[in-house]
C-alpha cells in the first residue's frame, strides 16, 4: 500500500502527520516573522542610499542576514540556539521559558505560534481530508499566520508574501479548481483589492486620514484569489466583527491606547481562514435565515 492510499484510508494518521509537520513549520514561521521585516528595512535603506547616490555606512559592517543565516541566538547574551534547544514547544517547556545561556525570559509567542500552526494545520486536514484542497489550505494557513504575525509587530504586509500567494491561489484554482473556478478566482483577486482600495480612498476623502494600508488590499485580493469572489462579503463582515471585538477588548483592558493604530491584516487573515474552512456553510446558513 502506497502512502497516498494509506492516508486516504486513514484520515486520523494524515491529521497527526500534518500536525507534526505544522509544529516544525511553526518554528520556521517564527523566524520569518522576526527576520523578514529586518531584511526589508535593510533593503530599503540600501535602495535609498543608492537612489541618493550616497554610501551606505552600515553596509560593510552588516553580516549576512536572511532566513537561514546567521543561526538563531539569544538577543540578550548572544547564546547560539542549538538543535536540542529549538525543538518546537518541548524545548520551551524543558527550559522553563528561559534562555539556557543567561536565563533571560523567552517570549511565550514562540510556542504559541508553533502550537497554533499545528492546530490550524490539523483542522484544515480534518476539514478537507487527504487531497489537493487540504494541501493548498495548509499552505495558505501558513501564509496567513506569517502575515498576521508580521503585521501585528510592524504594521507591514510584505509584498514578497502577498503577491506570490495571490498568484499561487489563481494557479491552484486553474489546475485543481480546489475551491472555486478560474473566473471566480480572478474576479476575487480584483474585487478583493478594489473593494478595500475604494474604502481607503473614500475614508481618506472624508476624514483626511489613512484608515488602512495597501497591504490590506493585497491580502483581501489574495483571499479572493484562493476562495473566489463569493466569499469576499463574508470575509469583510467577519474581519470587521473580529476587529471590533478584539479592538474594544484591548482598549477596555488598557493594553492598547485609543490613538494607537490597530493592524487590520490579522483580522482579515482570521476571516479568510474561517472562510476557507466553513465559508460555504456560513453563507448557506445566512441565506437560509433570510427565507
Amino acid at each position: 500500500m502506497s502512502f497516498i492510499a494509506f492516508f486516504q484510508t486513514n484520515p486520523t494518521a494524515f491529521i497527526i502527520v500534518v500536525s507534526m509537520i505544522g509544529l516544525l513549520v511553526g518554528s520556521f514561521l517564527n523566524v520569518v516573522i522576526y527576520r523578514l521585516p529586518i531584511m526589508m528595512e535593510r533593503e530599503w535603506k540600501s535602495q535609498c542610499c543608492e537612489l541618493l547616490e550616497q554610501d551606505n555606512p552600515t553596509k560593510e559592517t552588516q553580516r549576512t542576514f536572511n532566513l537561514s543565516k546567521p543561526r538563531s541566538r539569544c538577543p540578550n547574551c548572544n547564546h547560539a540556539i542549538t538543535a536540542l534547544e529549538n525543538i518546537p514547544i518541548v524545548s520551551y517547556l524543558i527550559q522553563g521559558g528561559q534562555c539556557k545561556g543567561c536565563g533571560d525570559k523567552i517570549s511565550v509567542r514562540y510556542p504559541v505560534v508553533e502550537l497554533m500552526t499545528a492546530i490550524l494545520t490539523a483542522i484544515v486536514a480534518w476539514r478537507f481530508g487527504f487531497g489537493w484542497p487540504a494541501f493548498g489550505g495548509i499552505v495558505l494557513t501558513w501564509a496567513l499566520i506569517t502575515l498576521s504575525g508580521i503585521d501585528f509587530d510592524t504594521q507591514l504586509l510584505p509584498d514578497s508574501i502577498t503577491l506570490p500567494f495571490l498568484w499561487l491561489g489563481i494557479a491552484f484554482n486553474l489546475f485543481f479548481a480546489a475551491y472555486t473556478d478560474l473566473a471566480s478566482s480572478v474576479i476575487g483577486a480584483m474585487a478583493g483589492y478594489l473593494s478595500l482600495w475604494s474604502v481607503y480612498w473614500l475614508f481618506k476623502l472624508v476624514t483626511k486620514k489613512e484608515g488602512m494600508g495597501y497591504g490590506d488590499f493585497k491580502l483581501l485580493g489574495l483571499i479572493g484569489a484562493w476562495l473566489g469572489w463569493e466569499v469576499l462579503p463574508l470575509t469583510i463582515i467577519l474581519s470587521s466583527v473580529a476587529g471590533a471585538v478584539i479592538g474594544v477588548s484591548l482598549i477596555m483592558f488598557k493594553s492598547h491606547g485609543r490613538e494607537t493604530p490597530i493592524p487590520f491584516g490579522p483580522y482579515l487573515a482570521i476571516a479568510g481562514w474561517i472562510a476557507l474552512c466553513w465559508g460555504q456553510d456560513l453563507t448557506n446558513l445566512y441565506l437560509g435565515s433570510l427565507h
